[in-house]
């Protein structure tokens, strides 16, 4: 199947490198559709563990380097619009909800998506990606049901297959695979190691065939008034 196009496309994760893992293929099959594609990434990752050893980062200076980062990864994904919105990494889970939603609604009022692409809620594993998960749920619920735009959710705790099932949408970016690869090591300060370790497994002859450099996979993140309608496994 083809990968349907859409009027708009609206990305929001909590941290650069986020969406590098998850949606880096599909955006650049976006960008050969023409599709419009926004990012609003709600961090800077100030916060992230990995500095160097030996360091290349203080605390004072990491924030900034992800900046580039985050740029770099974009100019990988072909994403036109990074919005940069400004909020402090590890304290998403402590922001007031309304104000999260808020935040979430405003984007969605001026892009007006037919597709937003986020966190799984209670999937996501880390607090600042389910805060954001809750928030862009929420949004999207309050938006009447014949007109909201489509949620597509990443997931990957540990029970997300025993509870969830296989994916709804399985997206095969292969042909892309060498962007989704330029998108993580723009990452450097965070993904130089996973990289490096990724490079040696492909060097060895290890099948990469079905792996996360070649397929990225969502599940439908369904509102209370949607519970029960069916929900059609695809892959593209």
């Amino acid at each position: 199947m083809t990968l349907p196009s859409e009027r708009h496309v609206l990305i929001i994760f909590p941290h650069p490198d986020d969406e590098a893992f998850s949606v880096a293929g599909i955006t650049r099959l976006y960008h050969e559709m023409s599709v419009p594609v926004t990012y609003a990434c709600l961090t800077l990752g100030e916060m992230g563990r990995n500095l160097g050893n030996p360091p290349f980062a203080t605390r004072e200076s990491l924030p900034e380097i992800r900046r580039k980062e985050l740029i770099a990864a974009c100019e990988a994904m072909a994403i036109p619009d990074l919005r940069m919105m400004g909020l402090r990494d590890k304290t998403i889970e402590f922001e007031d909800d309304e104000k999260m939603v808020q935040l979430v609604t405003s984007l969605i009022e001026e892009l007006n998506p037919s597709v937003i692409y986020s966190f799984y809620p209670l999937y996501a594993v880390h607090p600042d990606h389910e805060a954001t998960a809750r928030a862009v749920k929420e949004a999207v619920r309050r938006i009447d049901k014949d007109v909201r735009p489509r949620l597509l959710g990443c997931a990957f705790a540990n029970n997300t297959l025993a509870e969830l099932g296989e994916p709804h949408i399985t997206v095969n970016i292969e042909r892309v695979k060498g962007h989704k690869v330029k998108a993580l090591q723009a990452h450097a300060s965070q993904t130089a190691w996973m990289m490096a370790e990724t490079a040696k497994r492909i060097d060895e002859g290890q099948p990469m065939s079905e792996s996360w450099l070649n397929i990225e996979k969502f599940y439908v993140v369904q509102q209370d008034d949607e519970l029960g309608e069916p929900i059609q496994r695809v892959q593209y």
